[in-house]
C-alpha cells in the first residue's frame, strides 16, 4: 500500500514550506520519502516548464498552469514510470501548484477579514467534494497571526467553523459586504448544511 499527501492551497499560503518541515518530521523518525532539502525526486519541469509554455504559447501563469497540468494528464506514463521505484518504500508528498490524505493550506491571515474567511471556507469545501479524499484543512503561518490583528472572535471559533451567523454583523459593517448580504448568508448555511469544513493549525518552527 502506498501513503503520501497530495499538498494544495492558494498561492502563498506556505505549500512548499510545509512539504520542506513535513520531509525534516519523516527524517526524524526515520522515513525514506522522495523529497529532501527542498529538492524534490521528481520535477515537473523535467517533462514541462511553465516559463517555456507562457513565452511559446503567450499565456499568463494561470493559463500556463493549466496548459501544463493538461500536458502532464496527456503525458501520465511519464509521471507513472518516475514513480514506480518509489512505491515500495517511500512516503510520498506531491506539492502541487496553488492555483485554486490531501493536505489543503489555508493563510492564517484570511481569518482577520470575516468575507475572505467565508471564501476559504468554500474553497476548502468545494476541494473536499471534488477530491474525495480523506483531507485536513491547515491554517498555516499561526505563528504570524497576531501581526494581522485582533480576530474578532477566539481562534476555535475560525478552527472549529462555529455559529457563522455571528459573522453577519462583522460583515453588515462592511458596505461592500452589506451589498451582499443575502448571498452570504445562503453561502453560509451551504457551509453549514454540509458541516465537513474544520480546520487545524501549523506553525512550521513549532518543535511538537
Amino acid at each position: 500500500m502506498v501513503f503520501g499527501q497530495v499538498v494544495i492551497g492558494p498561492p502563498g499560503s506556505g505549500k512548499t514550506t510545509y512539504c520542506n518541515g513535513m520531509s525534516q518530521f519523516l527524517a526524524l523518525i526515520g522515513r525514506l520519502f522522495p523529497f529532501l532539502s527542498s529538492k524534490c525526486a521528481i520535477n515537473i519541469e523535467d517533462l514541462i516548464k511553465l516559463s517555456d509554455v507562457m513565452t511559446e504559447h503567450s499565456l499568463g501563469p494561470n493559463g500556463g498552469l493549466v496548459y501544463c497540468m493538461d500536458y502532464l494528464e496527456k503525458n501520465i506514463d511519464w509521471l507513472l514510470s518516475k514513480l514506480e521505484p518509489l512505491l515500495k518504500d517511500h512516503y510520498l508528498l506531491f506539492d502541487l501548484p496553488g492555483q485554486l490524505t490531501a493536505v489543503h493550506l489555508v493563510d492564517t491571515h484570511l481569518c482577520s477579514d470575516p468575507g475572505k474567511y467565508v471564501s476559504a471556507l468554500l474553497l476548502s469545501l468545494s476541494t473536499m467534494l471534488h477530491l474525495e479524499l480523506p483531507h485536513i484543512n491547515v491554517l498555516s503561518k499561526i505563528d504570524l497571526i497576531e501581526s494581522y490583528g485582533k480576530l474578532a472572535f477566539n481562534l476555535d471559533f475560525y478552527t472549529d467553523v462555529q455559529d457563522l451567523s455571528y459573522l453577519q454583523h462583522h460583515l453588515d459593517q462592511d458596505p461592500h459586504s452589506a451589498k451582499y448580504r443575502k448571498l452570504t448568508k445562503e453561502l453560509c448555511d451551504i457551509i453549514k448544511d454540509f458541516s465537513l469544513v474544520n480546520f487545524t493549525t501549523l506553525d512550521i518552527q513549532a518543535c511538537q
